[in-house]
Formats: structure tokens, C-alpha cells, sequence
């Protein structure tokens, strides 16, 4: 049985640190599923077939990787396409205990599921796609935080 992961987020936008997480999470399971959280009470940057389509650019070359949009609960979508995992990464412990709650409740929900947790790299443990934003809303350098097109993406919404 193939082991099927789920890669949770806004991804708004996505930036090495989620690609650092989404890589090495391929290199575990045999197929990843990065999925956008569809959240309609968040007002994103990106729409959501935008970030589907800057995703899919950036992780093409990872070949055990497919790039999908949900609403509603996760652990739903994860059994609709046959995921038996779902993996997150931590940055630092203040993300824990938000972590905890979300774990715990989607175990209670579904306890076939697990969740799966993977320690950033140094280098991006203070990086958000928040932190990002706001770095390229005044022109900042962000061309060692996201790839070369999530970049160029932000460049054009902030001409805006």
C-alpha cells in the first residue's frame, strides 16, 4: 500500500521554508499531497488557483508531489484521497501547542490519520508568509526567503 501524506496550508505565499517541508516530506512518503486550505473567514494575497499555480511551478521538479485546494476539515479530505498521514512543520516551540490542539482534535476525529512533524531548517525557523508580505509590501529583499516567481508574484500585487 503506497503511503499517501497531506501537506496542509495557505501557502500565501509559499516560501523555501514550506519547500523545505514539502521536500523532505517526499523523500518519506511515496506520494504528497500540498493542499491549500481553502479558508474563507482569511482574506489571502493570492487567490487560491494563484497559489495552485505558483506551487505546482515551484515544486515540478519533485516528482512524487501533487498540489490540490479543500475546504472544510482536513481529515475529511485527507480519507477522500486516500491519505493515511498528514505532515506539518514546527519552527519553534511557541508553534507546539497550536500544533497539539489541531493534532489532537483531528486524531479525535479520526484516529486512523497520523500526523507527522517536521523541525524546519535553521535558516527559516523565523520565516511566515505573513513575515513575507509585509517584507515585499515595502520593497524589501525576499529573494533568499521564497523562489524567483513567488517573488516576482508579490512584486506585481504590491504595484498594484
Amino acid at each position: 500500500m503506497a503511503s499517501i501524506a497531506v501537506c496542509p496550508g495557505s501557502f500565501d505565499p509559499i516560501t523555501f521554508g514550506h519547500l523545505d517541508i514539502i521536500s523532505r516530506g517526499a523523500k518519506v512518503f511515496d506520494q504528497v499531497y500540498v493542499s491549500i486550505l481553502n479558508n474563507s473567514s482569511k482574506k489571502p494575497l493570492f487567490t487560491v488557483e494563484e497559489r495552485v499555480q505558483l506551487i505546482k511551478e515551484v515544486t515540478k521538479d519533485i516528482p512524487n508531489v501533487k498540489v490540490d485546494s479543500f475546504h472544510g476539515l482536513l481529515v475529511e479530505y485527507a480519507k477522500d484521497i486516500g491519505a493515511n498521514a498528514i505532515i506539518r512543520g514546527l519552527r519553534a516551540v511557541s508553534d507546539f501547542e497550536y500544533e497539539m490542539q489541531l493534532t489532537s482534535m483531528n486524531r479525535f476525529l479520526n484516529h486512523e490519520i497520523e500526523t507527522f512533524y517536521i523541525m524546519t531548517n535553521n535558516q527559516y525557523s523565523f520565516l511566515s508568509s505573513s513575515i513575507v508580505k509585509e517584507v515585499a509590501q515595502y520593497s524589501g529583499k525576499i529573494s533568499e526567503l521564497v523562489p524567483p516567481i513567488v517573488e516576482e508574484a508579490l512584486r506585481a500585487k504590491f504595484k498594484k
